[in-house]
């Protein structure tokens, strides 16, 4: 699995623990940065980079973290064809993977400890989408967004 990884400066320590967490996992892992504390950065320039990587195929999945976990959701989620969920429990870890087909998970350095991150971490990433009865409802998504975007400019 290649998974990329992003954050903020609020959340570069988060992020190496992560980081070394996947690698010891044998996982490859593209990192976006930020890479220090010290580089000050606008998560969304983060955020899009991680999901347009995703949406290319450079990397399968990601994982973007910053104080809340709540602005790289919503910047990712402007990439068409992504889908990103903050979790902060290992329930909706796996219900963003199996219910939405999520493929970046977001994070808050400043809401959980690294430990459970790393719970929701194997969790998320040992998940599945089951399609089923939530197939149709991720459809309906797709086909929303892609009504929706064809108007954001009029």
């Amino acid at each position: 699995m290649n998974i990329a990884l992003g954050c903020d400066e609020a959340a570069f320590s988060f992020k190496e623990s992560i980081k070394q967490f996947l690698e010891g996992k044998g996982i490859i892992v593209d990192d976006y940065g930020t890479y220090s504390l010290e580089e000050e950065v606008l998560y969304p320039d983060v955020a899009i980079a991680v999901a347009q990587s995703i949406k290319n195929g450079k990397n399968e999945r990601g994982l973007l973290f910053c104080g809340t976990g709540l602005g790289m959701a919503i910047a990712a989620n402007k990439v068409p064809g992504i889908r990103a969920c903050t979790c902060h429990d290992p329930f909706s870890a796996e219900r963003s993977r199996k219910s939405n087909n999520a493929q970046i998970m977001t994070m808050g350095a400043r809401v959980i400890g690294i430990e459970l991150a790393k719970t929701l971490v194997d969790t998320w990433l040992k998940s599945e989408f089951a399609g089923g009865g939530s197939e149709k409802k991720v459809d309906r998504i797709m086909s929303y967004e892609k009504e929706l975007n064809g108007n954001c400019n009029k």
